[in-house]
């Protein structure tokens, strides 16, 4: 009897786990019924009980996830030699169960948005790939940009995460009059509970599906972390995949009022920029790097020794891009490898280019 229900519940959730997956082969009807659907109430819905509770809960529920599984696993291998014949089948199913349920809530609750068109596609921005002569270009329009902002900077706040919330979720706000794409109800931001952990694993800040949460990395450098917050949200928003994270947390953070976030959205991008370059022309990259101010410098060298003091792998993506060249393990194509950010950053400042003499990237 206990084996029959065990099979039942099987059959019921593989063949959800089976729809879910075969819905999300559609990325329109996903795009339609899920991205812009349903997925905005749940995610809205998770922030607003999320936003009651002063810490990360989403970390609370991976501990308790992973402590479940480990008094499981533990109690398996005390029992081992009582175990009956029907355990042998029993124990597999339950173990499938467990699985297949947390594959069914992660693709409800947020994971079908790896499903979705592209988020280059809704909001126009081209696709076409640039020359090296084309990335140089754009390589010396950010190291204007961001000299032009760094001289204009001021002492930079040392930010608690509600003042990122409060003001991350004012640049989503502004930007939602250019496109719905940006609309950002029940703001939660919350800091990891354990910030020195995430630093050695190399993660600047992460979204918690199970609770909606976007978390921050709050012992990154002060002068990143507008960017960071504001990519993450983006996570919230239903962006799943990282490089369009980056396009939605760039264009909110770079239109936002506060010289900080503008500072901190073109730090960042033009450190992919200046990695792309380096990769693809070593002379150039050498001759943009003279260009930057003492005071950018500066800023990349705390990053640096920021992760060197933490993570030795985000210390060597930091040193491929600024110092020496390396080809990291991902990067293994080197000349031929493109990074989707600095293909929509090109095509944005292509685009405006051809309408302005004096080209400024829009969002």
């Amino acid at each position: 009897m206990i084996a029959r229900s065990l099979f039942i519940k099987t059959f019921i959730l593989a063949g959800l786990a089976i729809l879910i997956y075969l819905f999300g082969l559609f990325p329109t009807l996903v795009q339609k019924y899920y991205s812009t659907g349903f997925y905005p109430y749940i995610s809205s819905a998770l922030r607003f009980i999320s936003s009651i509770f002063p810490f990360a809960i989403g970390d609370i529920i991976y501990v308790f996830l992973i402590g479940f599984v480990l008094y499981k696993i533990v109690s398996l291998i005390k029992r081992r030699k009582s175990l009956k014949r029907h355990h042998r089948i029993a124990i597999p199913l339950q173990v499938l169960n467990f699985f297949l349920i947390l594959y069914i809530i992660f693709k409800i609750f947020w994971g079908l948005n790896y499903s979705r068109p592209s988020i280059s596609q809704e909001l126009g921005i081209g696709n076409e790939k640039y020359s090296v002569k084309e990335l140089v270009v754009l390589g010396n329009y950010f190291v204007d940009k961001t000299n032009a902002l760094k001289l204009r900077q001021e002492k930079i706040p040392a930010y608690t995460v509600n003042e990122l919330e409060s003001k991350s979720a004012a640049a989503y706000a502004l930007m939602t009059k250019r496109n719905q794409v940006f609309r950002y109800s029940n703001p939660c931001l919350k800091s990891v509970l354990n910030s020195w952990l995430i630093s050695k694993i190399g993660i600047e800040g992460y979204y918690a599906p199970l609770s909606g949460e976007a978390n921050m990395n709050m012992n990154l450098p002060d002068f990143v972390k507008p960017y960071v917050s504001c990519h993450e949200i983006g996570h919230q928003l239903g962006i799943a995949y990282e490089d369009e994270a980056n396009l939605l947390g760039y264009l909110t953070a770079s239109k936002s009022p506060d010289v900080n976030y503008q500072y901190s959205a073109n730090y960042e991008m033009l450190r992919y920029i200046l990695f792309e370059i380096r990769m693809k022309s070593p002379d150039d990259y050498k001759s943009l790097y003279t260009k930057l101010l003492p005071q950018v410098l500066a800023d990349f060298k705390t990053e640096k020794e920021f992760w060197r003091k933490y993570n030795s792998d985000m210390f060597g993506y930091m040193d491929a891009a600024f110092d020496s060249f390396l080809k990291l393990n991902n990067q293994k194509k080197g000349i031929d490898s493109y990074q989707d950010i600095v293909i929509w950053l090109w095509n944005i400042y292509k685009s405006e280019s051809q309408r302005s003499e004096s080209p400024e990237i829009k969002g």
